[in-house]
């Protein structure tokens, strides 16, 4: 073991004992506990050297306090004034100039050096064994595994926490919230133990931030930019975060789960989730009835347009656009599609409405003909087949 490993090592199980964690509740692996004073506890080498810079940093700066305070506590009282002392004459001292010169500069090069080292290595993404980039959107984030294991699996990541549980402005919840209140998903992350992950980074709309603190990773996903991350878990289990960017009003609804799983459960998911894709790659050939999508957009509608719609498509003022007798889903329905496919950027609105090609041909066929026939929407073209989304595409 290297030095620097057994110091990381030391200062650590330091942390262990004089972190305060036993004066929290009981731990919950990968999410914050209440009465909490300290770090989550890490799950990745990364994690563990800044969880033990972060000790290591409080030693430093507690002995500086006590120090610096001692010594200036004990002048006071022991030379004060009462007692007979009389004050130095002396304005200047070349020794003290040099020493409080010369010791800060020494205590900043002990501090900086193992933090450098750790900050570097933070930056190294490169020879991963698996990439996924995670797209924040308001108010969710889209994963698309690129490379490695799993490679074309892409699903979206919703809050699953049931609204009787959140409650609303002047309405108390009604159900009693679980111990994953606000932290719990539809669709998980699944990465392999011990193997290192590329998280590549950006965003439809505005800046979100992509946290686990069980990882020590928390990096900005910006529009128009691509960054990334890495972690390498090495322990099998559940951890949470959540976007620590205020991006809009349901800032607070989207949190990140990721499940670290054995190489062997890792490869019977990759093989359970393509077998889930193949299946949601409808035939372009079959024709759909009018009740069969209005049903299946429905579902698509409540799990990714509501949050913005609202379930009575009025929207918000100035802020989402209404769908109810809405120009775009009166209007011809290649209109709609296009908006759906692409995106729109309207300076009427704050925020844009992002592309959703992630969804199958069925599942924006279905939100359209969904939009179509709802509320008070009479449109001349009520009903749009996955075929027809498909040639769209291309």
């Amino acid at each position: 073991m290297t030095y620097a490993k057994r110091l990381y090592a030391s200062l650590y199980a330091m942390a262990a004992c004089a972190g305060i964690p036993a004066l929290a509740a009981d731990e919950v692996m990968g999410r914050p506990v209440q009465y909490q004073l300290n770090l989550q506890t890490p799950v990745t080498g990364i994690g563990h050297e800044i969880y033990a810079l972060h000790t290591w940093m409080m030693v430093v700066c507690v002995a500086i306090f006590l120090a610096v305070f001692g010594v200036m506590f004990y002048s006071v009282f022991a030379h004060r004034r009462s007692r007979g002392h009389k004050p130095a004459t002396f304005h200047e001292s070349t020794t003290v100039e040099i020493a409080w010169t010369i010791v800060p500069f020494l205590i900043v090069i002990v501090m900086a050096l193992p933090a450098t080292k750790t900050v570097i290595a933070m930056k190294d993404t490169s020879n991963a064994d698996i990439t996924i980039k995670a797209t924040g959107m308001q108010w969710k984030w889209g994963y698309d595994y690129l490379k490695g294991e799993g490679e074309g699996i892409s699903f979206l990541s919703n809050l699953s926490t049931p609204r009787s549980q959140v409650g609303s402005p002047g309405v108390a919840p009604t159900e009693k919230r679980s111990d994953t209140y606000l932290l719990e998903v539809d669709n998980e992350v699944v990465v392999p133990v011990n193997q290192k992950v590329r998280i590549v980074l950006t965003a439809n709309d505005v800046i979100h931030s992509w946290t686990v603190p069980a990882f020590a990773v928390k990096q900005d996903a910006i529009p128009g930019f691509v960054r990334d991350t890495w972690f390498r878990a090495e322990k099998v289990g559940v951890y949470r975060g959540s976007c620590v960017e205020l991006c809009g009003k349901d800032h607070a609804f989207m949190p990140i789960v990721v499940r670290v799983v054995t190489p062997a459960d890792y490869t019977a998911w990759v093989g359970k989730e393509k077998a889930r894709m193949a299946a949601l790659a409808d035939d372009p050939n079959k024709t759909w009835t009018i009740d069969e999508l209005k049903t299946k957009g429905e579902k698509v509608y409540a799990a990714n347009c509501v949050a913005c719609h609202q379930a009575n498509g009025q929207g918000m003022p100035n802020v989402f656009a209404s769908l109810v007798e809405s120009p775009v889903v009166l209007g011809a329905k290649a209109g709609q599609v296009d908006v759906l496919l692409n995106g729109k950027h309207s300076g009427k609105y704050q925020t844009a409405m992002p592309a959703w090609k992630q969804l199958s041909d069925s599942d924006i066929a279905s939100v359209i003909t969904y939009t179509r026939n709802m509320w008070s929407n009479k449109p001349a073209e009520n009903i749009v087949q996955p075929a027809e989304i498909l040639v769209a595409r291309k």
